[in-house]
């Protein structure tokens, strides 16, 4: 045939002078039907073995292709350790909607399952949990109801066997065919989850690409943490729907994994090669503590420890006025939330996002362990370089800061994680947006929650401690303050233009204000000042580190044995009591 074929080809000598032309016949090479295929997105070609190989991940762009249910759950499981439940569970025709059964029958073909989803119990790492993966084969996933049926039973099985809940999303939203009976589904699923929630068990959801409509305003936002992989197209109304319903150009980006990262509504956006890996990490975390935990002890106990550090450090502590001890407050080169967060707590995964309007990086949050005790850690972080504090806004948390703190802390009560949080702020952020989005009220709430949480807290000042802006992170059972940190009402620049009319007198207001550690210890308003060296080498760090470390987890071991009724009684009466 003329295709297998080359064409007649004319040949021109180096002299140029041109040959008669001839004519040749080669075979052309036999090339497997569907060896090569080309990326969606950049638009190279791919040998199939090895993107299926690297788990349908281009490798020159990282676009994350569609998997099969089956796929995904051989990537995750323990060896043979999935056990499917419902496999037989298959959607009808309620509506008798015409050539619906005929399409059903089709993807039940094409793709070897009964509906859209599949289901079980899987371990990952040794932890159990159940599991519920969509296919995009099977009429893109749009959840009908057998899709709304089995995700239901599967929750309803972990919540009746005490196993947490993993999610993994793909769809086109509700099935059409089935109406009415479509849109139940979305109020079943999420009714399943808030009694699997009522019981104190977990539910992580995994939101690949597409998951959208009615799928995203039910149980895909549902989940304790939300993950998504890079580039996924998430939303209620497709690109296309929103286009063509109000004629709106839509941005670059819009509707992606990463833009609702930025807006709040996801913790991590997490590569396939990894998800195993993170996964079984989060279930070690929401393992319920025992309410009495033995944390040991070093051989120096903590007493000792702190005379041999006064002791030692003669010559090395600040000195001077209380408004030098402001400006070391404020030192670019203070030890910052994360620099403690990384050296006392091990596998610190952070989460970002209030889930109502952005993700602020003033604020960071997330689940780490302490001597094999998962806690919630929670801090306000500056930064160290101009673009990073900038960028951090300078340690000045905005509402979104404040309302994703409080979603961490509701988190950890909900499992029963010890809260430890570090306190460095010049105070709340004042700008426009802010009172728009109701920095008033986000705080406020914060006390509000902080103050009956049924779990330990801990909050320690390790910079600045401004007004309300820090007091929202220190409604706490304890309240440690590092030597050279200071704890106001105002920032002594505030403090004298209020009361005298003039921010230059800061000086002077930062002497009679009682901002020192030294100070607040002796009202009571702290419990503990952790003396502290001015000289912040490395090998200082680290074992300054060590002692930090020790004394929260005496705190932990003190605290989880006492009742939830007795940590929230106590930490009203400290409060009461002022």
């Amino acid at each position: 045939m003329l295709k297998d074929r080359l064409k007649k080809t004319t040949y021109i000598p180096i002299g140029g002078k041109k040959e008669k032309e001839k004519e040749e016949e080669y075979p052309t090479p036999a090339v497997p039907k569907g060896l090569w295929i080309k990326c969606e997105t950049c638009g190279q070609p791919l040998y199939r073995n090895d993107w299926i190989e690297n788990r349908k991940v281009c490798p020159k762009c990282g676009r994350h292709g569609r998997m099969t249910a089956r796929e995904r759950i051989a990537l995750l499981e323990d060896e043979s350790s999935f056990r499917e439940w419902e496999k037989e569970l298959e959607g009808d025709n309620p509506l008798q909607f015409p050539a619906y059964s005929e399409k059903l029958a089709k993807a039940k073909e094409i793709t070897g399952l009964a509906e859209a989803v599949v289901t079980g119990e899987i371990t990952i790492y040794g932890q159990r949990a159940a599991i519920a993966v969509c296919d995009a084969g099977f009429l893109m996933a749009s959840m009908g109801k057998a899709v709304g049926e089995k995700i239901t039973r599967t929750v309803e099985k972990a919540t009746a066997a005490n196993l947490p809940v993993i999610l993994y999303t793909a769809s086109g939203g509700a099935r059409m065919q089935e109406g009415i009976f479509s849109l139940m589904q979305m109020a079943k699923t999420a009714a399943a989850l808030k009694r699997h929630s009522e019981a104190g068990l977990f539910t992580l959801v995994v939101l690949t690409d597409p998951t959208t409509g009615g799928v995203t305003a039910s149980f895909a936002m549902l989940g304790d943490i939300i993950l998504a992989e890079p580039g996924a197209l998430i939303g209620f109304a497709g690109p296309r729907v929103i286009e063509q319903t109000i004629g709106q150009k839509l941005p670059e980006g819009f509707q992606r994994a990463e833009f609702l990262l930025e807006h709040g509504f996801v913790d991590a956006i997490i590569e396939r090669k990894n998800q195993k890996e993170v996964l079984g990490r989060i279930l070690r975390y929401h393992v319920k503590p025992s309410r009495s935990v033995h944390m040991g002890r070093d051989t120096i106990y903590l007493e000792e420890r702190d005379r041999q550090i006064r002791e030692g450090r003669e010559g090395k502590l600040q000195k001077g006025s209380v408004w030098e001890r402001v400006q070391v407050s404020r030192s670019v080169d203070r030890l910052t939330a994360m620099d403690y967060i990384s050296r006392i707590f091990h596998g610190f995964f952070e989460l970002h996002g209030d889930r109502l309007f952005g993700d602020d990086l003033a604020m960071i949050g997330g689940i780490a362990t302490i001597g094999r005790i998962p806690v919630t850690v929670i801090g306000q972080q500056k930064g160290r370089t101009t673009k990073e504090r900038i960028q951090r806004n300078f340690g000045m948390p905005k509402p979104e800061g404040y309302r994703k703190a409080l979603r961490l802390m509701k988190q950890a009560e909900k499992f029963g994680r010890p809260i430890i949080c570090f306190v460095d702020t010049p105070g709340a952020f004042c700008g426009i947006e802010a009172e728009e989005r109701g920095q008033g009220e986000a705080i406020a709430r914060s006390l509000y929650e902080m103050a009956d949480l049924k779990v330990p807290v801990l909050s320690i000042f390790i910079g600045e401690g401004g007004s309300g802006g820090a007091l929202a992170l220190a409604v706490a059972n304890e309240v440690w303050m590092m030597e050279n940190a200071t704890y106001s009402i105002l920032s002594p620049e505030g403090f004298a233009s209020i009361l005298w009319k003039d921010s230059k007198r800061a000086k002077e207001a930062a002497q009679v204000m009682g901002i020192t550690a030294q100070e607040l210890k002796e009202w009571g308003i702290v419990d503990r000042v952790i003396w502290e060296y001015c000289d912040k080498k490395e090998e200082e760090a680290e074992a300054y580190a060590g002692y930090i470390k020790q004394a929260i987890k005496e705190f932990i071991q003190v605290y989880t044995q006492k009742s939830k009724e007795e940590l929230e009684a106590q930490r009203y009466q400290r409060f009461r009591s002022y």
